[in-house]
């Protein structure tokens, strides 16, 4: 159908008796005649009929007419004065018509095409990151409920929009974006402009992206300037906007861009700037720190504070010029000076490793907690650390002066634990000298090393009290061979015999062995896994009480079994979680430590008399406080008896500890290489350096803490009473007592064989 029946549009006709122009030609050639009128006539008639032909309009009874009628239709000539030019014009004009509207429909149908296609494409686009919250750290608590250390994986440190001042978001929108609030993610009229002032340039230079547009790229752009990212990130702009709020793209963009100096968020760029939380800045401030996105490394007032008091100044007059500020704030916020005051504190992130990491791991294996979940969720992990305590040890053992010399390639090596007996809080972890990785390992905790004699205590005295034992026992101290084993003492001769408290304060080793074979290898493993240290199958021999274990132990497994000696024979476990809650302070665990029994209080009463002598007078004297009680047990283990150190004997050691208590703290220390070789051993003992350690922490810890005494449990203050009463009752006759509580003396006897044999550990 044509154009012209789709409108109803007909081209109007006139009609004449006249002859046709067939007929007029067919008489002209009967006649003859070719006169000049005729010649006219006749090319006027074909001229006719070649327009009428073009243009469509002859109809089939004017054509019946032609073919043999004189009264057909004859149309009028060029110029006569007829309709024929009217019509031709307006068919012109119809023609050009059909040829705009058929453009405009093939436009709308390509336009709707590339709409719909551009439509599912930005459907497709993934932003489903601002979803998750931002992650936010969390923050290790001391004792006291202070932060110490922080938790994250990111650089962020997001805050709600709430907690932003009103001119700290008006001053960003006033700068990047004002119109924010009013287009749909981008700006035309920005684009227009970039992109005229880029077609100039010939290159990308104007960005005219919206904040919908930087939040954009920055979380899911590379930052290049070509023609396709700023497609993208249109895209991406266009489906954030028609997913989030307003205000939640400016919260996003507020805690995600880069404020320079290695900052991200406005929290960190006000503390990074001028020391303060974000809610503490003033007008001026909030001004500075707008002014940065555009380009930090040139606005920044550290670096370039001209350039930045003018950036700042130029944000405060489009802040006036849209209204968002007074004349008044404006001219007195102009006039402050750039005050920069960073936070020079160091930052709680990084802060105390060795506690950290063990505080994750405690997390993770007595809680559930994982590893993100820790770094991102905010928690309030609190913990039984004292920061005095902590600091103390810290500083120790930044002090290269108190550490033996070695070689450069490789430091000597040490871990330490303070705990708090009476609750077995940690109270300070120290797992390394020097530079420490993230979760790196960790000697404090997770080394495994031979105690050497600091393990008499737990293996032999201990349960040699609960036997009947007491100090003033006589113990053997010879030549011994049980099955092979010959035990030796540090000093390479014996005594023949010696009492209890002289072999402890003297550390000798064969009344030790001597002993366990005669109490029973079962009653010190007993008395040792009580003690929470569990022992294999293969340390069921009389090495056990010199501490030759196969596996080994870590200080915290030592300052802990210590820990029950020292609280009066109950035994807590060490923890250095208290509890975890959300920011919020929604409790979401909390520690229950269970105390175990590990003695009466009247035999780790006289145990801990016998630590106090040993650093009194003893091989622990190096540990000695002034004017404060503190008992305590060396350790060392020997090098292995291989040809790689036969020319070295007894003149090196491999290890060495000392784990020691006063009433208010218990510290294990170990020392030595993580690799021993022939050119990396100890030269020292654990009555040495270790000791010395000792000393420095618990100095520097318990500096300004009250002078108090290891309590005397009831049982034996009762029996001092009484021994007291009855040495006032001398005069009868009857010889006084000691007051020290009475129990059977174990004899000495020939030492049978060894029951077990085994070779003589480390």
């Amino acid at each position: 159908m044509s154009l012209s029946r789709m409108f109803r549009w007909r081209p109007k006709t006139k009609t004449d008796t006249g002859s046709s122009p067939k007929r007029e030609a067919q008489s002209y050639r009967a006649s003859g005649g070719g006169s000049r009128a005729a010649d006219e006539a006749r090319q006027a008639a074909r001229s006719t009929w070649r327009r009428a032909d073009s243009a469509g309009q002859d109809d089939p009874s004017r054509r019946q007419a032609a073919g043999g009628s004189h009264n057909a239709v004859r149309e009028p000539a060029p110029g006569s004065g007829g309709t024929t030019a009217q019509e031709t014009k307006k068919a012109r004009r119809f023609r050009g018509r059909r040829w705009l509207w058929t453009a405009g429909l093939l436009c709308f149908v390509a336009g709707a095409a590339g709409l719909g296609a551009a439509a599912v494409w930005v459907r497709g686009l993934d932003i489903s990151k601002l979803e998750h919250p931002l992650p936010e750290p969390s923050f290790v608590m001391d004792a006291g409920g202070q932060p110490v250390a922080q938790l994250s994986s990111s650089r962020i440190v997001p805050v709600p929009l709430g907690q932003i001042p009103l001119d700290l978001r008006n001053a960003v929108v006033a700068v990047e974006d004002r119109r924010f609030y009013d287009h749909a993610g981008f700006d035309v009229w920005s684009i227009g402009r970039a992109l005229v002032r880029d077609l100039k340039a010939g290159a990308m230079e104007e960005g005219g992206s919206t904040i919908t547009q930087q939040l954009a790229k920055n979380l899911f752009l590379d930052s290049d300037k070509s023609f396709n990212r700023k497609f993208k990130e249109l895209g991406y702009a266009i489906k954030i906007n028609f997913a989030y709020s307003k205000d939640e793209i400016l919260e996003l963009y507020l805690n995600s861009i880069y404020f320079g100096e290695g900052r991200w968020g406005v929290e960190g760029a006000a503390q990074q700037y001028f020391g303060k939380s974000v809610q503490q800045l003033t007008l001026a401030e909030s001004a500075v720190l707008a002014g940065l996105p555009k380009a930090p490394s040139l606005y920044s007032p550290v670096r370039h504070p001209d350039k930045a008091l003018e950036r700042r100044n130029l944000v405060l007059s489009l802040m006036k010029e849209q209204h968002f500020i007074s004349d008044a704030a404006y001219n007195k916020a102009i006039a402050e000076p750039i005050a920069l005051k960073p936070n020079n504190g160091e930052s709680l992130k990084g802060r105390h490793p060795s506690y950290v990491d063990y505080v994750m791991d405690e997390a993770e294996k007595l809680y559930g907690f994982t590893e993100q979940q820790i770094l991102t969720h905010g928690l309030r992990i609190h913990t039984a650390m004292d920061l005095k305590v902590q600091q103390a040890a810290e500083d120790v053992y930044r002090t290269d002066a108190l550490f033996p010399q070695s070689p450069p390639d490789r430091p000597v090596q040490s871990g330490a634990v303070v705990l708090d007996q009476r609750t077995g809080g940690i109270r300070a972890i120290v797992g390394a000298r020097g530079d420490q990785t993230y979760r790196g390992f960790n000697r404090a905790t997770e080394l495994k090393r031979q105690p050497g004699s600091s393990f008499k205590p737990l293996a032999v005295y201990g349960p040699a009290l609960e036997l009947g034992y007491t100090p003033e026992s006589i113990l053997y101290d010879g030549q011994l061979d049980i099955s092979g084993y010959r035990p030796k003492d540090w000093d390479g001769q014996t005594r023949g015999q010696v009492s209890l408290r002289e072999a402890v304060i003297r550390s000798w080793n064969i009344p030790a062995v001597w002993l366990l074979n005669e109490i029973g290898i079962d009653a010190g493993m007993n008395y040792v896994r009580k003690a929470g240290i569990a022992l294999p199958p293969a340390d069921r021999n009389l090495s056990l009480a010199l501490g030759g274990l196969s596996e080994g132990v870590s200080p915290l497994q030592m300052a802990q079994a210590y820990g029950g000696i020292a609280n009066d024979g109950v035994m807590q476990n060490a923890h250095a979680i208290t509890k975890i809650t959300t920011k919020d302070g929604l409790t979401l665990v909390e520690a229950k430590p269970q105390p175990t029994k590990l003695t009466e209080p009247v035999y780790a009463y006289t145990l801990t008399r016998l630590l106090q002598e040993t650093v009194a007078q003893g091989t622990g004297i190096a540990a000695a406080l002034s004017g404060r009680p503190a008992a305590g047990k060396t350790g060392t283990t020997q090098l292995p008896a291989t040809a790689e150190f036969e020319a070295i004997g007894r003149n090196g050691a491999k290890d060495a500890w000392f784990v020691g208590f006063t009433p208010e703290l218990t510290t294990a220390i170990w020392l030595g290489y993580d690799q021993t070789d022939k050119t990396h051993y100890l030269t020292t003992s654990g009555g040495a350096v270790p000791a010395q350690l000792f000393r420095e922490m618990m100095t520097r810890a318990l500096k300004d803490t009250p002078v108090t005494d290891f309590p005397v449990p009831e049982d034996v203050r009762r029996a001092m009473e009484e021994a007291q009463l009855r040495s006032s009752l001398g005069s009868d006759g009857r010889a006084a007592e000691t007051g020290e509580p009475q129990y059977r003396s174990g004899q000495p006897e020939t030492p049978r064989p060894g029951r077990l044999r085994k070779k003589q550990g480390d």
